[in-house]
């Protein structure tokens, strides 16, 4: 008896020395927050807002952000497919990494990487220089079906992306071939609002928070935002392209994956710092700021989610003249 009872003692503690390093596994040293386009974008400040979040959890040591913009994100991606097994590096991603891979930007797949999370979504703003004589969705409608090829568009970062989509839906709209559209792909978000505003580009698509400031300041005109309804926050007074009549609804998810060969513990230990990091009252001030939608998902969440996007943004890009079936 006492034989049995020692026997049970020993596999029960074997069993809990075995699930231990599940919840025990923590970054050693500094984690690096690769940003997958150039300083001042969309990317870029999800990091550096979740870099602040994440420096109050006392489990990192230390957090930086790199910015490896270049190739519609693959620079950064390349980079961080080369720190296999390492959680010490994470990158931001987006639906560019999806349709990069469908279009042929790059051979990168999201399954050769960990998703870790996504954290919002983002719904793409159209806007034009103050001074422009597009004054809404149906002004812009009517100069498309005019002539296509007259106005030139602004976006980050690789063709075929969120942005993209939208601009082919307004096209479609339009009646028009999304292929004529004039494209002028910009390092980031930032610098296309740059382009707006010096006007040597005609319209804008892009993040919120890029141009709100600009529209405040009387620099740049909101056309209209590419939700199913007005929201909440920052953008509450901007129109969408939905209630000016233009089918145009379409949203950019952001988030971050890690390197492969990840284990279950380095895994969780992302999804419980994600999870407490957007409890922080900050967050929700920042989800106003930036235009952003709340939208955390864990890594098998995430994971599910990016297996059903690819299926849909494939068929979107087609539909809309960007891939041909």
């Amino acid at each position: 008896m006492r034989t049995s009872k020692a026997i049970c003692a020993c596999v029960a503690g074997l069993i809990v020395a075995g699930a231990a390093p599940a919840q025990e596994w923590k970054p050693e040293r500094n984690v690096d927050i690769v940003v997958a386009s150039g300083a001042g974008g969309s990317s870029d400040r999800t990091a550096r807002v979740v870099q602040r979040l994440l420096q109050a959890n006392p489990a990192f040591p230390s957090i930086s952000v790199t910015n490896r913009g270049g190739g519609g994100g693959t620079v950064a991606w390349t980079y961080l497919s080369q720190q296999p097994g390492d959680l010490h590096f994470i990158a931001t991603f987006s639906p560019t990494m999806v349709t990069n891979q469908i279009l042929g930007v790059s051979k990168l797949r999201y399954s050769d990487f960990t998703p870790l999370s996504i954290i919002l979504r983002e719904y793409v703003m159209v806007s034009v220089n103050a001074d422009s004589p597009i004054t809404s969705a149906q002004s812009l409608v009517a100069h498309i079906r005019k002539d296509p090829t007259a106005l030139s568009y602004a976006f980050a970062s690789s063709p075929g992306n969120h942005n993209h989509v939208v601009i082919g839906m307004i096209f479609k709209a339009a009646g028009a071939d999304p292929r004529q559209a004039k494209i002028v792909i910009q390092k980031s978000g930032g610098a296309g609002a740059t382009a707006v505003m010096g006007g040597h580009i005609d319209v804008l698509v892009g993040a919120p928070a890029n141009v709100l400031r600009h529209i405040e300041a009387g620099k740049l005109r909101a056309i209209g935002l590419s939700a199913p309804e007005r929201q909440p926050g920052a953008a509450a007074q901007i129109p969408t392209l939905k209630e000016q009549g233009v089918d145009a609804v379409f949203y950019s998810w952001r988030g971050f994956i890690g390197a492969k060969d990840l284990t279950a513990a380095q895994i969780a230990f992302w999804d419980d710092a994600f999870a407490k990091a957007l409890q922080a009252g900050e967050w929700k001030k920042d989800v106003a700021r930036n235009a952003w939608a709340e939208d955390l998902r864990t890594s098998a969440e995430t994971r599910k989610h990016l297996d059903s996007e690819r299926e849909l943004i494939s068929g979107m890009l087609a539909e809309l003249g960007l891939l041909k079936r």
